[in-house]
């Protein structure tokens, strides 16, 4: 489909999805955001539903301007994948070991690493600014200082929630190897403390909700959120790359025989800011649950801990500031998916996979998410699919 556009207070809001089955209170949201004085476009991905601060699957467009709680508190969360040369017949007839294993190499939800991992541990592992990465760790806020030794740690870890780690196969028999995590807790103190300065300054007192708060440019509370915002990217980027060396090391040490390689990595943020230039204007775009979708730009959109991933190609649709969705996006909250659904549910609905089957992960159920496929076809102007791949290991928090 192409974009259905509604009337907004500052600009139109143009919407790959039909506006009818968005809830009320994400398209309030939405026209939240476009009375916002420095807007200049609003686009929404077919994975679009309520969101904490802002709408999730949300790409707003300002000039001199940035709202801290438009990119959400997981700093740089997003997607990495790789394909590897092995394929269906190298699999074991029993996957829980490989679970097993890769839930020992990779600390999932609070968890974080005994000792700090270095990337030079690992094969090919880009080691390239490292050392200057964390010597920046001195310019963030001084309220997270005091989480140095846990920002340490936890770099390589997984987290909890929707973040994951799979491996899958493609239409061809390919095996491949994703994950999805971001800036772990660093990056949501860093946000909630940017949020919290941003609500008090003076040029937000009179905006219709609170959460939408912005930093404008030239001033320090506005250089001192970039310069923390693009560390946490930083960081949330170095996470997937550590956590994925940590799995391709899983991978050879199971697979000797078969000897395994591995392909180019896909990596994209989906909770971020870019600065972008779209008809003459230089803009701060923001990504809420949105991948950057340029012409050729490889994406990835997953579906659920039961569903099928794209690894996609942009399209380079300027309408949509060259994005796309993040995934399927919810249909339902987490505490509605648990009022809903059982563990009986959660087996049947994730049946062929290994996986948690047990209550602490029924609100990350299938049925809590749109149909992958449809949110797809929703975007057929924005993305063409490369891989569709289907898990048959899932790992989660």
């Amino acid at each position: 489909m192409s974009y259905v556009e509604m009337p907004g207070a500052k600009v139109p809001i143009r919407m790959w999805t039909d506006p009818a089955t968005v809830e009320d209170v994400a398209l309030q949201q939405l026209r939240n955001v476009a009375t916002l004085p420095w807007i200049k476009g609003l686009a929404v991905m077919p994975d679009v539903h309520y969101g904490k601060g802002a709408t999730v699957g949300s790409v707003i467009a300002m000039r001199g301007a940035v709202c801290p709680a438009a990119v959400g508190v997981d700093i740089g969360c997003g997607m990495s994948a790789v394909k590897t040369s092995l394929t269906a017949n190298d699999l074991p007839g029993d996957l829980s070991r490989l679970r097993s294993k890769i839930e020992l190499a990779i600390p999932v939800g609070r968890g974080m690493h005994a000792e700090p991992v270095e990337p030079g541990d690992f094969h090919g592992l880009a080691t390239a600014g490292w050392g200057e990465f964390w010597g920046r760790f001195d310019g963030v806020a001084e309220a997270v200082k005091f989480r140095e030794e846990r920002a340490v740690k936890q770099m390589g870890t997984l987290g909890s929630g929707n973040h994951y780690v799979e491996v899958s196969l493609d239409g061809e028999g390919s095996v491949w190897l994703t994950l999805h995590s971001g800036s772990r807790n660093i990056g949501k103190e860093l946000a909630e403390h940017h949020i919290g300065v941003a609500q008090k300054l003076p040029h937000n007192q009179g905006l219709v909700d609170r959460d939408l708060a912005v930093f404008v440019s030239d001033t320090p509370q506005m250089a001192a959120y970039r310069n923390d915002l693009y560390w946490a990217q930083e960081y949330a980027k170095y996470n997937r790359s550590i956590m994925m060396a940590l799995l391709k090391d899983v991978i050879r040490k199971e697979f000797k025989k078969a000897k395994p390689t591995f392909g180019t990595e896909v990596s994209c943020h989906h909770n971020y800011v870019a600065e972008e230039r779209y008809e003459g204007m230089d803009l701060l775009v923001t990504r809420k649950g949105a991948i950057r979708a340029g012409a050729g730009d490889l994406g990835i959109i997953p579906g659920s801990m039961g569903t099928a991933t794209y690894i996609v190609k942009g399209l380079g649709n300027e309408k949509a500031f060259n994005s796309a969705s993040h995934g399927a996006g919810r249909r339902m909250s987490r505490n509605a998916a648990k009022r809903r659904f059982s563990t009986k549910d959660l087996e049947e609905q994730t049946r062929g996979v290994e996986c948690r089957k047990d209550s602490g992960v029924v609100d990350e159920i299938p049925g809590a998410y749109k149909p992958i496929d449809q949110v797809m076809d929703q975007q057929r102007d924005l993305v063409e699919v490369v891989a569709k791949l289907k898990q048959f290991i899932c790992v989660k928090g």
